[in-house]
């Protein structure tokens, strides 16, 4: 990437330099240098001066020629400034250095435009390119729909935020999948400078779902057509872009482009770099009407005002009604219809020049777009096949997305100075402020208020409860080390499954490509993946687990563990459970018993009189008996042995079974993190809201062995994690005391005397 911004910076500075010769003459022939701390003459009239000959013409014509000298020095600083704004725009640059953003639109890599410049160049018009103000907001619509599109527009607005150093405002045409996925998304974000608005686009569907499309994206291929009804009325211009679009550069050297519309020029759009609209790719291929080459519309500016009072939408309705007559259905949806209503009226359109859409599909001439990287500025991949697309430079261009895919969100959330922001980062800071930094345990707490980047259903997900209203989600959450996991417990758990995976960006990429190589994972839709980006340096169990919690929809939650596999057939055995218990009506926790194997392979009991018989034989134990007998002990193991009804037991200091409760039971607590106390508080202001603990005689899940995780290696040896674990426990339980009140005292006693 470093390449295309030294090409680019290459490029322009030839540009000026070669439009800048004669002010750089002038100072040449007058000005003269220095060497030693002494004038080294450059004109005769200097040599003069030292003369007796020198005349008082003589001195006048002098003095003349240094003012003339000082015009062009001056000149020459404004040269230099102009200069130095072009060739400091490389990533590092782009990145820390706030100055107002410039546009080079037509800058890049084309001969001709270079040549008609330096013809047309003069020195007074050195440099000058319409600017794009410091905090001129730039507005950028893009229709999405689906989970996988709402992944893509991730990369695309990734790089996006990478270039720009303006604010923007996203208008997302969006379904409720993608506008549910992509709020959380930007809401969790929090990037300065940045708002979203979402447009319904279920309920645009009636105003194109009249046309027969064919092409690949369906419906929401046609919704870029009624941008000027569905945007406010009061936005005037916006550029529009397709989710497989990726940027090579600064956004707002596009938004410039707009200030060279004349006339009628409505649309901007970049030539169609393939043979389509020419229709000679095979025999009868008969594409709609297209001026010439036709136009491809990845990439087009809007000029929504001018659009409206033309009458746009009556404009292309007639157009498509009209050309549906004969041609019966689109094959390249909004793109055949733009195409139509150009070739009536070729007026409304500025031609872009083709680095503004570099396109990869299938038979394009998008090589003759380019000779270098410095000539690019938009990739489109623009194939069903997408990366895989057969192009001579293709790795590279794969390469180029690959980094802005697997790109540290994080890293983006950078503030431009001076401009303001509506993002919530303030509210967090003030919450920040209000720590003592001084706090041996200020890293621990801080915590609880850190934001993290979350991508909600990174999947696909479908699934629609029964109608009984007894299903059964479970609940876990995991990180990169414990992915082996998931195909087991798909295995054993048919039901609906909630996951939260904690990542870096390059890690939710190998998580991407692991799942699509599974046929197991594969084969399920049921099973929703919700990213929660990595920050700062602890595991937030607790929140992973508030995620997985929140985003369900069924009516109960199984809360386990990543490393556990349920029994097979407890799906159905806690749905059958949730009615013999009234779960609907009473505030019940159903406890299924927790066991554990020290054997990495084992071969799974499938009853419960197979499991008795494993742990008379020592290869199954109750779950961390030897290490924490506490935290399962008074799930009663002895009476589970022969119970054949549920049975109820009470709650005892630091129990944490698993359990299975209405989907509105409390929030786990955010301050823990890392390892320790996390269940156990939970579970604690389960009872102190009085739910019932019940255990369930024929239901058993077992512990399968790993190794140790950071946080708990953390734990063990580092003592003052230990000591802050004990702070944040005791004003855990001052919480609950002033929550509800006497009834909560019993915590503290509890605690004292364990």
């Amino acid at each position: 990437m470093l390449g295309i911004f030294r090409g680019r910076r290459k490029f322009l500075a030839a540009s000026l330099t070669l439009l800048c010769i004669p002010a750089i003459t002038w100072i040449y022939l007058f000005a003269g240098s220095f060497e030693d701390g002494k004038p080294v003459s450059l004109s005769p009239l200097e040599s003069q001066a030292h003369s007796p000959r020198y005349t008082a013409s003589s001195q006048r014509e002098r003095e003349s020629l240094e003012v003339r000298v000082r015009e062009v020095e001056e000149e020459n600083r404004s040269l230099r400034r102009q200069l130095s704004l072009v060739q400091g725009q490389g990533p590092a640059q782009r990145r820390g250095n706030h100055s107002k953003t410039y546009s080079m639109e037509e800058g890049t890599g084309d001969s001709e435009n270079l040549r008609a410049a330096i013809v047309a160049g003069n020195s007074s018009e050195c440099g000058q390119q319409p600017a794009v103000e410091k905090c001129e907001t730039i507005h950028v619509a893009i229709v999405c729909a689906g989970y996988n599109a709402s992944r893509d527009v991730v990369t695309l607005v990734k790089s996006v935020l990478f270039h720009r150093r303006n604010p923007l405002h996203f208008h997302l045409i969006a379904d409720s999948i993608a506008e549910q996925i992509l709020a959380t998304l930007f809401q969790t974000w929090m990037v300065p400078a940045v708002r979203v608005d979402f447009y319904n686009a279920d309920e645009l569907k009636s105003e194109v779902s009249w046309i027969p499309n064919k092409h690949y994206s369906g419906i929401y291929g046609l919704m870029k057509l009624v941008l000027t009804k569905t945007l406010p009325a009061n936005l005037e211009r916006v550029i529009v872009l397709d989710t497989d679009i990726t940027f090579a550069t600064d956004i707002a050297e596009l938004w410039a482009v707009f200030h060279k519309f004349k006339g009628q020029q409505v649309l901007g759009l970049v030539e169609n770099q393939s043979d389509w609209y020419l229709g000679n790719l095979w025999k009868n291929h008969r594409p709609w009407p297209a001026l010439g080459r036709g136009y491809n519309t990845g990439v087009i500016l809007l000029l929504l005002d001018k659009l409206r009072k033309m009458k746009w939408e009556q404009m292309w309705r007639l157009t498509a009604e009209r050309e549906l007559m004969g041609m019966l259905s689109t094959s390249l949806a909004d793109q055949d219809i733009f195409n139509a209503v150009i070739k009536q009226n070729p007026f409304l359109v500025y031609q872009l020049p083709c680095f503004w859409n570099v396109q990869l599909s299938d038979h394009t001439r998008s090589e003759q777009c380019y000779r270098d990287v410095s000539d690019l500025k938009v990739i489109h991949w623009n194939s069903p096949k997408k990366l895989r697309v057969k192009n001579k430079h293709v790795e590279f261009f794969r390469n180029l997305y690959l980094t802005f895919l697997e790109y540290d969100g994080n890293l983006l959330r950078r503030e431009l100075f001076g401009c303001p922001s509506e993002t919530d980062v303030n509210s967090e800071n003030k919450q920040l402020a209000e720590l003592d930094e001084d706090d041996l345990c200020y890293e621990f707490r801080r915590e609880r208020f850190t934001v993290h980047r979350t991508h909600l259903y990174f999947l696909h997900y479908e699934f629609e409860p029964a109608a009984d209203n007894t299903d059964v989600t479970l609940v876990a959450q995991l990180s990169m080390d414990r992915l082996q996991m998931l195909e087991a417990i798909c295995k054993h758990w048919e039901g609906p499954i909630s996951l939260a995976l904690y990542l870096s960006d390059a890690e939710a990429q190998q998580f991407l490509r692991y799942a699509q190589g599974s046929e197991v994972l594969m084969s399920r839709h049921n099973v929703g993946y919700h990213i929660v980006y990595k920050e700062g340096q602890f595991y937030p169990v607790n929140l992973l687990r508030n995620v997985a919690m929140k985003h369900i929809s069924t009516p109960y939650v199984f809360l386990s563990d990543i490393d556990f596999l349920p029994m097979y057939g407890l799906y159905e055995y806690l749905r059958k459970s949730v009615i013999q218990l009234d779960l609907a009506n009473t505030k019940k926790a159903m406890i299924i018993p927790a066991f554990e194997t020290l054997r990495y392979r084992l071969s799974f009991p499938k009853s419960k009189a197979e499991l008795l018989s494993m742990l008379d034989m020592g290869t199954l134990f109750t779950f961390r008996y030897h290490v924490w007998t506490k935290g399962h002990a008074p799930t009663n193991f002895a009476k589970w042995r022969t119970a054949t009804m549920p049975y109820r037991v009470e709650w005892e200091a630091d129990f944490e079974p698993y359990v299975v409760v209405r989907q509105d039971c409390p929030e786990y607590d955010r301050r823990f993190v890392g390892f320790g106390w996390n269940k156990v508080a939970h579970i604690m202001e389960l009872d102190a809201q009085e739910y019932e603990f019940i255990v369930l005689p024929n239901a058993y899940m077992i512990h399968m062995p790993h190794a140790p995780s950071f946080d708990i290696t953390k734990f063990r040896s580092n003592k003052q994690y230990r000591i802050c674990l004990k702070t944040l426990k005791e004003e855990f339980q001052q919480d609950m005391s002033r929550r509800y009140g006497f009834a909560a005292l019993k915590y503290l006693t509890a605690e004292n005397n364990s």
